[in-house]
Formats: C-alpha cells, sequence, structure tokens
C-alpha cells in the first residue's frame, strides 16, 4: 500500500469512529434507554440487599403491602404494585407456596392476608427496603434521589394514562 492509500484508509477508519461515536448518541438521550438502564442498575442494587431476606425485592414489597393491609384486594394490590393481574397471580402461587401469604376466594374477588411466617420476616424486609434507600442516597445524595423519584413516579402517571 503506497503512503496516499494509507493517509485515506486512516481517514476513513476516522471518519468511520467518528460516526460510530455519533450513532449512538440518541442512546443518551433517549428515555426508554435510560429508563431501562437506570431499572437494571437499581434492580441489581435491589436484589444484593433483599439478598438478606430470601425473597426478590418485588416479593418484600408484596408482602409489606399485605402486612400492613390484611385483606388486600388482589386487585388493589395490582394497582399499588402497577403489575397485571396475571403477574400478582403467579406471585401470590409462589409466596403461598412459601406459605408467607393466604389467599381468601369469596366469588370473584381475592383477599391476602399474611401468615405469622411473613410477619415474622417484616423486619428484615424493612432493613433491606432501608439499606437499599441508604446506598443509593450514599451514591445519588438524597435530596437528588428524592427529587429522581419524584419525577419518575409523575413521569409514570402521565405515561400510564396514554
Amino acid at each position: 500500500m503506497d503512503k496516499a492509500s494509507t493517509t485515506k484508509a486512516a481517514e476513513n477508519a476516522a471518519e468511520s469512529a467518528a460516526a460510530d461515536s455519533k450513532d449512538d448518541a440518541f442512546l443518551h438521550q433517549c428515555l426508554f434507554f435510560t429508563v431501562n438502564r437506570l431499572s437494571r442498575a437499581i434492580t441489581k442494587m435491589a436484589e444484593e440487599e433483599f439478598a438478606i431476606t430470601g425473597l426478590s425485592p418485588m416479593y418484600g414489597y408484596l408482602i409489606r403491602l399485605v402486612i400492613g393491609s390484611p385483606g388486600i384486594s388482589h386487585k388493589e394490590l395490582s394497582e399499588k404494585l402497577a403489575i397485571t393481574s396475571s403477574t400478582l397471580t403467579r406471585f401470590i402461587d409462589k409466596l403461598e407456596g412459601k406459605q408467607l401469604v393466604e389467599r381468601n376466594v369469596q366469588g370473584k374477588n381475592v383477599y391476602l392476608y399474611p401468615t405469622d411466617k411473613s410477619k415474622e420476616l417484616l423486619h428484615t424486609i424493612r432493613n433491606a427496603s432501608k439499606n437499599l434507600h441508604l446506598r443509593y442516597d450514599e451514591i445519588l445524595g438524597k435530596e437528588f434521589a428524592d427529587q429522581l423519584t419524584e419525577n419518575l413516579e409523575r413521569s409514570s402517571e402521565k405515561l400510564e394514562k396514554h
């Protein structure tokens, strides 16, 4: 290869690299990508903190809600957790199998109650939740974390309406 060809190849490689870096800029300006990236990071952190409970974070929060409102309806619980009814049914099946919740079916309505076993776990679940908050507050700063949570909550509400 002569000097001119080598120079041209280097220029093409530099242009291609510049184009590639520009091509991924959209990712950092995309709410979908950014929220999913945040979700993966916070989920990993939550799973680490909830490991002491032997439960996933979602199961821990579900149990907290059931303990806080014994007899909560399946419908109300799925709304509070922002999950579909079928997803909640799968979660409840698992927790019922672990003897952490009890289901009471009355006609078409399903009501959930905590068990003694879940009540014994409550302190550990609350500690896991508290440790998660402390951990991300430390990383992000409490004020920023609180503001981010508030903004994400408002954004979710607006997007869910459409």
